[in-house]
């Protein structure tokens, strides 16, 4: 008869992506994920596979919990310009966090897209997923008005995930919000 499994599977992701996060994947052992989840080698082998798995499901998890908030929050923002100004301080908070503990996904992106390419498909779709959504909310602000048609939504929204990946780099290197929020205007301006 198989045992059941004694513990939160998603407490344990959600408790093991703050430590990655912080960490990284490399320098969080599995002794380390053990001792934090409170859990022995062998059920974290039977939940998750492996070092890798545990963290292919942080990165799940972070996707639909804190990349999906952040999507969320900028589709309902009042105003366009506020939306993104809000959504892009709000990811420069998280990101100098702990000392600069920087976004997951592009952590992941810095760290294992040449030993892990699976990592590659879950940081492109919420690349993608931003992207898009930001596109979206540009689009209905240029027929709105409330933003010049200079460039293309798409494009724009292409920028702007770009330029928020940088953001989220520099954070890990100066995790000084004063020092980061000034930058945000100078991308806002491409708003028109």
């Amino acid at each position: 008869m198989a045992r059941t499994r004694e513990f939160d599977t998603e407490a344990a992701v959600s408790r093991a992506m703050n430590l990655f996060w912080v960490r990284g994947y490399e320098a969080t052992s599995v002794r380390d994920l053990t001792q934090e989840l409170g859990i022995g080698q062998g059920s974290l082998y039977a939940a998750f596979g492996d070092k890798e798995g545990l963290y292919r499901a942080a990165l799940e998890h972070y996707r639909t919990t804190l990349a999906a908030d952040a999507l969320r929050s900028l589709e309902e923002g009042a105003d366009t310009r506020s939306a993104v100004r809000g959504m892009l301080l709000g990811r420069i908070r998280l990101g100098t966090q702990d000392g600069g503990r920087g976004c997951l996904a592009v952590n992941a992106a810095c760290e294992r897209l040449p030993q892990d390419p699976s990592v590659r498909r879950v940081v492109r779709d919420m690349q993608d997923a931003s992207r898009d959504a930001l596109a979206e909310v540009l689009r209905v602000a240029v027929e709105r008005g409330e933003i010049t048609a200079r460039q293309d939504p798409y494009t724009l929204a292409g920028f702007l995930v770009t330029f928020l990946n940088g953001l989220l780099v520099s954070s890990k290197i100066t995790p000084d919000v004063r020092t980061l929020e000034p930058l945000v205007e100078v991308a806002l301006a491409a708003l028109g």
